[in-house]
């Protein structure tokens, strides 16, 4: 997640496909890191409250589909888009005989649905990190129906120690700027705190090494004694107004 956003402005800038190379290049460590991600299930809690989740609902950036399955427990359609075609055929692969679930080839500069059709767009820790995300803020307001909503889950890089590495990585991320573009973008933010926690410290080393540089993994891990660490979250959600006409 962190060194994905080395290259975010430019990427986004030139509306080309953001890299996010833990997940290109890792998947089974990712796939680690996202089973251990939000032990407590606090994030979930957060988002039942936010928005309806029992309509259509669209991932953006869905990866290899980790979150779908559980979107489907209550949508009535769930459609995952991800830009890398490995991940989108690991991702249908994970779905394979689901029903009401799909996943489809996509960006989130241009998704590959009709206007109006979906009631909720989420994207967690993907692509909607701040200044730049601008189109894909267009293509959400367009697919969304009147009354849907914008949910976008980001880690909170002013909280510890999690936060902390983040910002060692990317000197120039200013949390505070990023807070007032979605705020001057219409944003309610929600800050929630949860945990990282790991079967074993091999998994966990694995983890922070796909995350950070080579030097700032090196210090996670010597701050980290055993299998868990608190890692802050803030979600960032927008609603659609009735009536709004997208141009």
């Amino acid at each position: 997640m962190a060194r994905a956003r080395e290259r975010l402005t430019a990427t986004l800038r030139a509306d080309r496909v953001l890299p996010s190379p833990n997940i290109w290049h890792w998947p089974q460590v990712y796939e680690a890191e996202n089973r251990a991600q939000d032990a407590d299930g606090e994030i979930w809690r957060l988002l039942a409250g936010v928005a309806n989740w029992t309509g259509d609902v669209l991932d953006v950036g869905c990866g290899d589909g980790f979150h779908l399955p559980r979107f489907a427990e209550r949508a009535a359609a769930v459609l995952g888009v991800e830009p890398h075609p490995p991940l989108v055929e690991r991702a249908k692969t994970r779905i394979d005989g689901m029903t009401g679930v799909a996943v489809v080839l996509g960006s989130a500069q241009d998704l590959p649905v009709a206007d109006a059709s979906v009631d909720v767009v989420h994207a967690r820790t993907a692509y909607f990190f701040g200044p730049g995300c601008e189109p894909g803020l267009r293509e959400a307001d367009r697919v969304l129906r009147p009354g849907g909503a914008l949910v976008i889950v980001d880690l909170d890089a002013a909280h510890p120690p999690y936060g902390r590495w983040m910002r060692a990585d990317l000197p120039g991320y200013d949390v505070a700027e990023v807070d007032r573009f979605f705020e001057i973008s219409g944003f309610g933010r929600h800050r929630v705190v949860t945990r990282w926690a790991f079967p074993d410290r091999e998994t966990l080393e694995a983890v922070l090494r796909i995350e950070f540089s080579a030097a700032v993994a090196a210090r996670a891990i010597a701050e980290t004694p055993g299998l868990e660490f608190p890692v802050g979250y803030r979600a960032l959600v927008r609603r659609k107004p009735s009536g709004l006409i997208v141009g």
